[in-house]
């Protein structure tokens, strides 16, 4: 089973998604990952197999930001490996996305919204980040080219997404899969 943590505050992101992904290890997962926002950019960590390796690659990065959402995969689409993994990032780079769930429609989303798109992955999370793009693209705001990707899904989700432009906010949506969100003072 899939599980998504993110972190909006004044500490550094990195360590506490790290140890959030490491508190969802019972579930079973594949893959896991984590995106991190500061003032400059998104970085994305990733790997195939257990959190002690992604825990390698990310702490031999010193970025770090104040921002960002992590990810334990289960495979649904596609085989476990580096590009399936998650989190996603669209095409621009600006929005980055992690998902636990399926998507019954994506396939079908692809072929009407995103003809000429280069996929790096075979999931159906990176169609949902493309879309967002998409609509970015056509002059929505993130808030309303989320609402609209939303609205087009069929299927199970939970869904965590970043917008390198809007570095204070984590969007976030669900339909029949479990999404908990917390708010804390001072923590």
């Amino acid at each position: 089973m899939c599980g998504i943590v993110g972190y909006i505050g004044y500490d550094n992101a990195k360590e506490l998604l790290l140890k959030g992904l490491e508190k969802l290890e019972y579930r079973g997962y594949d893959s896991a990952g984590i995106a991190v926002v500061n003032d400059d950019n998104t970085t994305v960590f990733k790997e195939k197999g257990r959190i002690a390796e992604l825990r390698k690659v990310a702490d031999s990065s010193d970025f770090d930001g104040p921002v960002g959402i992590g990810h334990t995969r289960w495979a649904t689409h596609g085989v476990p490996n580096h590009e399936n993994s998650h989190p996603h990032q669209s095409s621009n780079g600006r929005f980055t996305l992690v998902h636990n769930g399926v998507i019954e429609n994506y396939e079908e989303l692809k072929g009407e919204y995103l003809q000429g798109v280069s996929f790096i992955s075979e999931t159906d999370t990176e169609v949902i980040v493309q879309l967002v793009e998409y609509f970015s693209n056509q002059g929505l705001s993130t808030e309303e080219a989320f609402t609209k990707v939303v609205s087009l899904l069929h299927g199970s989700y939970a869904l965590g997404l970043l917008d390198a432009e809007d570095k204070d906010t984590i969007y976030v949506a669900k339909n029949k899969s479990p999404l908990l969100l917390g708010v804390g003072e001072g923590v």
